[in-house]
């Protein structure tokens, strides 16, 4: 992947060094497809036996007409009655029939595994880096259109070594064996056939262009109705709260529509181009009978030089069709090479430095400092604005504000999604962006207010599928929490296969679930961002137990949905259009008739935006 990686950023850099960089799509699917080629040059030998079987395949089964051409011409015509001659060809003829099946079995089932290896690490790899790009990608990038990268860009890539390749193999060396046996047969008659070559050409050249359109026409159709599609189930609870499925129903209808039409003239025009072969086929098969009859009436050629012509003949279209039919596919893997590798050309915005400093998460005290911070989002205004806080070590801090007071962004910049634009954010003195990430996320602990729970056990959706986590170890961090007797009580205990998103769970069931995953990796910073916003009282209190084991020992922080929540911080950090309007305890503040005062007037019974 590495090396795969560095030749399209080389191929890149020497593009720009070079001029090449001028918006020619051309140079862009070269490069793609250099950059493929990185990942089939470990199966070079795999191709190369897969070359050697197609031509033995192709050769044994475009002899078997030339054995014809003998039996006619050799024995049949001249008179002869050897009938041993002929038993001998006609079992030699079906040797070769047997060679080219078994042939084209092997190089039809290596190329196949070849292939879907070659895709299947593609596959992966793309699904790690994607994985590894910044949350701002995924601000900008919706959903849809990266299942449509991971599932359909790369089942194009597999086409291209299903279909293409082995179109370009097998019949590329059809057509040009096919011509060398023409011309062994009889030179004149040869170059007669040749002369179809322009004509062939002229149609192909005149419905490429065409066919181009109207297959990317029905590939944007096909996507944006993919990407509605995913985005319309990740909010399917959305649209039946607010009885929206007959709107979303039209707007699907009209996708669909747009589709269906964009694919039906994709049809109409490779039926169009499949006739127009047909037709100069059949004409190609009555040329050559008229010229070859009138040569074998003159006694220029023998009949069965004609039988052998006209078989090949029928055998020259076949390929054509087939290598032209693959125009569309071959469009579309060039598409979706390109659209992968300009995902594998994308580097994260939040990198790791060259060298980051270590820092023991055994030594972490906890200490937090936000100093003069100034953020936003891409090129817009700050949400975040020359922002100064400390946060000591074990210390309970609670961040109350308004929608869009910059509480999430703030919680964003201390596990590193996001980097400042000036100023730094440091834990224990050390910069966040001096340290790896993968070491930064083990001391910062992070329960949202939906915790992500995937397809698997609940032991599984504790410890995160880390297997060095052994089943005691969660069991003991459920009971802290308060979620082993929920757990105890399902079908299968903690081996209950739990489905997407944890559905069958309440949310505070899942909550727990996520808190006991705190106990599993024991962070030094503990983060809730409106983790009981979505909870009923009962649950809420369940929570308020468990959040009393988890912040123990821990710098814990505590984003606000209710109030409530916050009342009994150490500290309550009011926050207001991108900095801190005021801040201490909840009594201090309340005293204080401020900014804070306000919302807990307001919040008193209901919960506050």
């Amino acid at each position: 992947m590495a090396n795969s990686i560095r030749n399209w950023e080389a191929d890149q850099k020497a593009d720009r060094q070079t001029g090449k960089n001028q918006p020619k799509p051309d140079i862009k699917y070269v490069s793609a497809f250099r950059a493929l080629s990185a990942f089939a040059k470990p199966h070079k030998w795999s191709f190369m036996l897969i070359f050697f079987c197609t031509l033995l395949a192709i050769a044994a089964e475009l002899l078997q007409p030339y054995l014809v051409k003998v039996i006619i011409d050799d024995h049949l015509m001249a008179g002869k009655g050897e009938y041993s001659a002929i038993i001998g060809i006609g079992a030699l003829y079906l040797g070769l029939a047997a060679m080219s099946l078994l042939f084209t079995y092997l190089q039809n089932n290596m190329l196949q595994y070849t292939g879907q290896s070659i895709v299947a690490k593609v596959r992966k790899q793309l699904f790690e880096h994607i994985s590894k790009l910044s949350m701002s990608y995924f601000d900008r990038t919706s959903s849809g259109s990266l299942i449509t990268h991971v599932s359909s860009d790369t089942e194009s890539l597999n086409q291209l070594f299903s279909q293409v390749l082995m179109s370009v193999l097998r019949d590329g060396m059809t057509l040009v064996i096919i011509i060398f046996l023409m011309f062994q047969l009889d030179v004149q008659l040869a170059l007669y056939c040749l002369l179809l070559l322009p004509i062939i050409a002229g149609i192909a050249i005149g419905f490429r262009s065409y066919m181009r359109r109207t297959y990317q026409r029905a590939r944007t159709q096909l996507s944006r109705l993919i990407a509605f599609t995913a985005e319309n189930l990740a909010g399917m609870n959305l649209i039946q709260a607010f009885h929206q499925e007959k709107e979303q129903q039209r707007e699907f209808t009209e996708r669909n529509e747009g589709y269906f039409r964009a694919n039906m003239k994709e049809v109409k025009t490779q039926v169009w181009f499949r006739c127009s072969f047909d037709i100069l086929s059949n004409l190609s098969i009555a040329f050559v009978t008229w010229l070859g009859g009138m040569a074998v009436l003159n006694k220029q050629i023998e009949f069965g030089v004609l039988y052998a012509f006209i078989t090949y003949i029928r055998l020259f279209f076949q390929p054509l069709n087939t290598i032209t039919q693959q125009w569309n596919t071959l469009q579309s893997a060039t598409v979706a090479v390109t659209r992968i590798w300009g995902i594998f050309a994308l580097k994260p915005e939040v990198e790791n430095k060259a060298k980051p400093r270590a820092l023991a998460k055994a030594q972490v005290r906890g200490d937090i400092e936000f100093d003069h911070v100034v953020f936003g989002y891409g090129e817009h205004a700050p949400v975040i604005r020359d922002l100064s806080l400390r946060i000591r070590a074990g210390e309970r801090i609670g961040i109350v504000g308004t929608t869009g007071a910059g509480k999430s962004s703030l919680i964003s910049l201390l596990c590193r999604f996001y980097d400042v634009r000036s100023g730094g954010v440091r834990i224990d003195g050390m910069d966040v962006r001096d340290m790896e990430q993968s070491q930064l996320h083990r001391i910062v602990g992070l329960v949202q207010q939906e915790p992500y729970l995937y397809s698997g056990s609940v032991l599984d959706n504790v410890r995160l599928f880390d297997t060095d986590i052994d089943e005691d170890t969660v069991i003991e961090a459920c009971r802290l929490v308060g979620a082993d007797a929920i757990i105890q009580r399902m079908s299968d205990g903690y081996n209950t296969r739990l489905s997407e998103r944890g559905s069958g769970l309440s949310a505070g069931e899942r909550q727990l679930i996520s808190f006991a995953r705190i106990i599993v990796f024991q962070p030094k910073i503990l983060i809730l961002d409106e983790a009981t916003a979505n909870l009923d009282s009962y649950s809420e209190q369940l929570l308020e137990q468990a959040l009393a084991i988890v912040s123990k020992g821990r710098t814990t922080i505590i984003i606000a949905h209710r109030l409530s929540t916050v009342m009994k911080a150490d500290r309550i950090i009011v926050m207001r259009k991108g900095a801190i309007a005021e801040q201490g305890t909840h009594s201090e503040l309340v005293r204080r008739h401020g900014y804070y005062e306000e919302l807990y007037r307001h919040s008193r019974g209901k919960v506050f935006a």
